[in-house]
């Protein structure tokens, strides 16, 4: 069954009753190049389990399905289920959960289905949720070596930027912070049913090891990125004086002990000015100046 043929999808449309939910994002994938390349160049291979998040009409559960181990996909439509029962039919490799990504406890998910595995996360995120579910499998600390997601194309560019560079952003920042982004190949629009507005790209995240920072230092460090990317163009002693209740005279001079111009842009920072800068703050709260 070829699922990135149209006539094939809106057979299975029609024959299951399915409507698409706006409030999904659904696009489902009709260029068959694009699914076979995202699962060779996220790490589906043998032995590896593939975490999939979201599955359409498994376009990409079956191409992970065909060189992984094990496939398990969360999927938050119900009404996708009988369609799944068919395409999938074949393959005895896939589970599929159903329930929103976002409330799903995905360690113990893990640990339940593919204990022991090396993970990867492939998946074709809707653009509402594309930075929420990144940072839900970044943060939570997940057993993965690799995510590799298509998302909006702005968004790809945003989530790739380097620290220090113009085009950063806060989620820059934190995806750096946990990972290496790469932009692996750009997607058109037109690759899509229905089609987008814009244009995609796929990425890759590769899991950097853990830190090793306590949790309370890592929340006061992306409370700092966040408030220094909240007024991009201006200075960031402007916003962080009042998120982290520092006097301006008290924070330039923590800013200046780490290097940092009390002029400074928060796309001037890299991220180990980030990282400086919340030990200097978290020395001085210690201090109770």
């Amino acid at each position: 069954m070829e699922l990135t043929n149209i006539g094939v999808i809106k057979d299975l449309f029609e024959r299951h009753g399915f409507s698409f939910t706006k409030s999904l994002g659904q696009n489902f994938l009709v260029n068959p190049a694009v699914c076979p390349k995202i699962a060779e160049l996220g790490g589906a291979k043998v032995g590896v389990c593939a975490l999939e998040i979201g599955t359409g009409v498994g376009v990409l559960t079956k191409e992970l399905a065909e060189r992984c181990e094990k496939v398990i996909a969360v999927e938050i439509d119900t009404s996708l289920k009988p369609i799944l029962e068919e395409t999938l039919a074949d393959y005895d490799n896939v589970e599929i959960v159903f329930a929103d990504v976002m409330e799903t406890d995905l360690a113990a998910l893990l640990a339940e289905k593919a204990p022991g595995m090396e993970v990867v996360v492939c998946a074709n995120l809707p653009y509402y949720i594309t930075s929420p579910v990144i940072m839900r499998v970044l943060e939570s600390r997940l057993p993965v070596s690799a995510m590799t997601v298509m998302v909006q194309k702005e968004a790809a560019d945003r989530i790739c930027a380097k620290p220090g560079t113009r085009d950063c952003g806060a989620i820059s920042c934190a995806v750096s912070y946990y990972s290496e982004p790469k932009l692996l190949f750009k997607v058109g629009r037109g690759s899509f049913m229905p089609s987008p507005n814009v244009d995609s790209a796929v990425i890759r995240l590769d899991v950097k090891p853990d830190h090793g920072r306590p949790a309370e230092w890592e929340r006061l460090m992306f409370r700092i990125i966040r408030a220094s990317f909240s007024q991009r163009r201006k200075q960031i002693a402007n916003p962080l004086s009042g998120e982290l209740h520092i006097a301006k005279p008290e924070l330039a001079e923590l800013m200046t002990s780490c290097g940092i111009k009390p002029t400074a842009r928060a796309e001037e920072l890299t991220l180990d000015d980030f990282s400086e800068l919340t030990d200097a703050v978290s020395d001085y709260n210690k201090k109770g100046l």
